[in-house]
């Protein structure tokens, strides 16, 4: 296998990574605002599970997509919209984990 074959299943894989990461720290959320009471956090752990649902069920399809038809005509494989709209997810899991850390914090 050539690494022009390989590269859309390895791209795949990234992009799998990263909304299994978000879901992971919603599954972090979701126990603290389990362990501690607080309502506010489990709000937060919603927006960040859909979060990486979004990055899994949709954004990852598309970049697969896009993978698999520049690896087929050896075009351009780069995706910056989807790649500013993942990175924009993971931005807002960083800030709900850090507002429910503050939540938990001052009681």
């Amino acid at each position: 296998m050539s690494a022009a074959e390989t590269q859309p299943a390895r791209t795949v894989l990234a992009w799998q990574r990263t909304g299994l990461g978000v879901l992971a720290v919603a599954g972090l959320l979701l126990r603290s605002a389990a362990v501690h009471g607080r309502p506010a956090v489990l709000a937060l752990a919603a927006v960040v599970a859909a979060s990486g649902l979004v990055v899994l069920g949709v954004l990852t399809r598309r970049r697969a997509g896009s993978a698999q038809r520049a690896a087929g005509r050896a075009g351009d494989a780069r995706a910056p919209r989807l790649a500013a709209v993942a990175t924009g997810l993971v931005v807002l899991c960083a800030v709900c984990a850090l507002a429910a850390d503050l939540v938990v914090r001052t009681g």
